[in-house]
């Protein structure tokens, strides 16, 4: 088995979760690079739909952003922004939002919003763009993140886009009937919400990451399943099409 990276393995084991059956909302970067994986290997008939409104869309490289002209170049049609996200996201016709974010909490909650207090941050950071509505309308979200103390955080500044909230019931308080985040994919290991509490739990670490490690690059008390599997290794097949998706893209973006 060839060696592999943690952002490597984070990106394949998301891939994995996707199928040819979903329409999914992706978003820019490692969002994009794991939906693509996975149409690229054992799921070439997913739907992918990126917020420009392009539809089916099936790029031969990443994109560098959502106005991108390779997603409308290799999209099957490419609708308004309003038909995108009143008929599309919001008519509840996209199965899975994939999403990744600057920080998050234990139960699935993204900021990508500031960095410290509001009225006077460290940072300003991009915004929501169409992640709040992705959060709420998709059927389920997966998310996609690098785990460290500075991103996984014990409480959030901000919150940009709903996970659970405060625990379970949450969503269905504020009237969103949409399951939100069920998978958490990080270069570490898998959450996945606890069916009782909807705290994010880990289900599945990586080959060779210990649970120190875990805990010491999240920002509040990990929990771990009662039975945590180990997260399968890249196959020589699933790297060897990720590389040559990342070389291509590189290639294409430094012309």
């Amino acid at each position: 088995m060839s060696a592999y990276t943690p952002n490597e393995i984070m990106t394949i084991a998301a891939a994995r979760l996707l199928s040819n059956d979903d329409v999914c909302f992706v978003g820019i970067g490692a969002p994009s690079a794991a939906c693509n994986l996975a149409r690229l290997t054992h799921a070439p008939k997913i739907t992918l739909i990126y917020e420009s409104g392009t539809l089916s869309t099936r790029p031969t490289v990443l994109p560098l952003s959502i106005g991108d002209g390779e997603l409308c170049d290799t999209a099957l049609t490419t609708v308004s922004v309003p038909e995108m996200f009143r008929y599309w996201l919001q008519g509840g016709r996209i199965t899975i939002g994939f999403l990744g974010g600057a920080q998050i909490d234990r139960f699935g909650n993204l900021n990508t919003t500031v960095v410290g207090p509001y009225d006077a941050p460290k940072v300003r950071l991009p915004g929501g763009g169409g992640a709040p509505e992705i959060a709420i309308n998709c059927g389920q979200i997966f998310i996609i993140m690098a785990m460290g103390q500075r991103a996984f955080m014990d409480k959030l500044p901000f919150i940009t886009s709903l996970g659970h909230g405060t625990g379970k019931g949450s969503r269905e308080a504020l009237g969103v009937k949409t399951r939100g985040p069920t998978q958490l994919i990080t270069d570490l290991c898998i959450f996945e919400p606890d069916p009782e509490t909807s705290e994010l739990t880990v289900t599945s670490i990586h080959p060779g990451v210990t649970r120190e490690q875990i805990q010491e690059n999240c920002g509040w008390p990990v929990k771990f399943a009662a039975e945590v599997r180990e997260t399968p290794a890249p196959d020589d097949t699933e790297l060897s099409v990720l590389r040559d998706l990342h070389a291509r893209t590189k290639a294409a973006h430094a012309a």
